[in-house]
């Protein structure tokens, strides 16, 4: 009969294959569970000699640069940007206001035949301005003008289709609840409450029209700068909006701008137009409060409208007292 020994001198029974091996309770070897934390530590304690950014090293490594938390203004713009409003659509053509998510990747929410010049002419602006030389990507909302225009952006600048990202809600027109279906001359109201408070939203409706304030506007176009900020660096994007309200809240948080004062007063112009001699032209009809709000009127993005962010015109960034202060004398801070 064959015997088993540990170092514990313990004598054991034959193992049957059949069955789990015996362990006695007094062995002396003892196998503990490996938690993840101890995992981790392990192998850090193994790779940390070989990570370490020692000057005299064979192999330096190079610094990484954390970039944090995305916010406005930012403290830097890892990427090129171009912001660009689709041409008029359909409903704009009749007059009409729709901001109903339901109804964006609808054929009426397409281009109307003045909107595809439009967006033309923009396209061939970007290529003016060498937008897509070398690399671009192409980020426009899912809404059907806005995509339309993006196509013939990248037609016109020899850019791939695999090069243009849809995003499907953070860059939806503002959801303008119970305007919805109503004449554009309408807009006048709802920026007139804009200019009281950017927490004020237009009165709901039931038809699943959102109705958004101007900082609800503003969380969405920050969680946009957000992902391509993280998911690029040193790329070129084009962000194609199907309204005026996304990009000016967007230019505006970039610059640093405060959004009931500039912002919001800035979309003020009306939608209603006026024909001189056959131009069509936006009319504000809204007595302006003060000079530094009509001063900003021109954030106001036309159909088919270009623009470049110039990294130079967003602030220096400051940082907040918390993080300045230093206590001379602790535990006694004043």
């Amino acid at each position: 009969m064959s015997k088993t020994f540990f170092a514990s001198n313990t004598i054991l029974p034959p193992w049957n294959s059949s069955e789990p091996p015996l362990i006695p309770c007094n062995s002396q070897f003892h196998f503990k569970p490996t938690t993840r934390r101890h995992l981790i530590t392990s192998i850090s304690i193994l790779i940390t000699p070989f990570l370490a950014s020692d000057p005299f090293s064979p192999f330096p490594l190079p610094v990484s640069h954390a970039r944090g938390l995305f916010q406005m203004p930012p403290f830097r713009l890892t990427n090129r940007y171009f912001l660009v409003r689709a041409g008029e659509s359909e409903y704009e053509s009749l007059g009409l206001i729709n901001t109903n998510p339901v109804a964006k990747t609808s054929v009426d929410n397409g281009l109307s035949e003045k909107g595809k010049k439009q967006t033309v002419r923009a396209a061939f602006d970007l290529k003016e301005m060498r937008a897509c030389d070398g690399n671009c990507w192409i980020w426009p909302s899912i809404t059907q003008r806005a995509y339309q225009a993006a196509e013939i952006i990248a037609a016109v600048n020899g850019v791939n289709r695999s090069h243009i990202v849809p995003e499907y809600s953070f860059l939806d027109a503002r959801g303008l609840g119970a305007y919805e279906g109503k004449s554009l001359d309408t807009l006048s109201e709802v920026y007139e409450s804009d200019s009281l408070s950017p927490n004020i939203k237009p009165p709901p409706t039931d038809d699943g029209t959102p109705n958004e304030s101007v900082l609800d506007v503003f969380v969405r176009v920050t969680q946009v700068m957000s992902i391509l900020e993280t998911q690029y660096s040193e790329d070129t994007v084009i962000i194609v909006s199907p309204d005026s309200d996304n990009l000016t809240i967007l230019q505006a948080g970039l610059t640093g701008l405060d959004l009931r004062r500039q912002v919001t007063l800035t979309a003020i112009l009306l939608r209603s137009r006026q024909h001189v001699n056959g131009l069509q032209l936006f009319v504000d009809h809204v007595a302006c409060r003060s000079y530094l709000f009509c001063r900003h009127r021109d954030l106001s993005f036309g159909p088919g409208e270009v623009r470049f962010v110039d990294a130079s015109s967003i602030p220096t960034y400051k940082q907040p007292a918390s993080t300045v202060y230093k206590c001379l004398n602790p535990p006694s801070c004043t």
